[in-house]
């Protein structure tokens, strides 16, 4: 089948599942978001669990082809993660949102949860080496501290509440990510 139909489709699962939730997530409405002819989406993706799969698969794909160079030292590292946090707030927040959707819907769903988890646990791998690149006394457990800390901020930045975003220092990003580095670490 057509691979640019099934991305288009893919991306159009991603912005109901960010802006309708998994809930809202059907046929009609990925058709009607994607500006394809009614059916076009069934044909590509029979039942639904195909269709959470493709949106699911795409999110990963997108994912991953964010420009994420190898730091190689504590300011690149900040830089990266500074980026990446802005990412959130901008041009990543639908896929941002779309991944919380799916990480909810897959407390029910048990394949989804397995593709979740591997996608995750990816993420914390990418993390605990590009900490280890930027020269910082890594472990694991700090590997893992500063990645719970970033995946904990997603949710923060994308709902945009500016007194929970100041109670947590979310609102100056380079002072989140330097108060974070050196919690873990210490100062530079």
């Amino acid at each position: 089948m057509n691979q640019e139909r099934r991305d288009r489709l893919g991306d159009a699962a991603i912005e109901v599942l960010a802006e309708s939730g998994c809930r809202g997530l059907t046929h009609r409405a990925v058709d009607a978001a994607a500006d394809v002819p009614l059916g076009t989406t069934k044909n590509y993706f029979p039942t639904r669990d195909a269709l959470l799969r493709a949106g699911t698969e795409r999110v990963i794909e997108l994912y991953a082809a964010i420009p994420r160079p190898a730091p190689v030292d504590r300011a690149g590292l900040t830089a990266l993660m500074r980026t990446l946090l802005e990412h959130v707030e901008g041009p990543g927040r639908g896929r941002v949102l779309a991944l919380l959707e799916l990480q909810r819907e897959a407390t029910r769903t048990a394949w989804l949860a397995a593709s979740l988890d591997a996608f995750t646990a990816a993420d914390f791998a990418y993390f605990e080496q590009a900490q280890r690149s930027a020269g910082l006394p890594v472990t694991p457990q700090r590997a893992a501290a500063v990645t719970l800390a970033l995946h904990a901020a997603l949710p923060h930045l994308v709902t945009r509440g500016p007194a929970t975003r100041a109670a947590a220092g979310l609102d100056d990003l380079d002072g989140f990510v330097n108060g974070l580095l050196d919690t873990v670490y210490g100062a530079a």
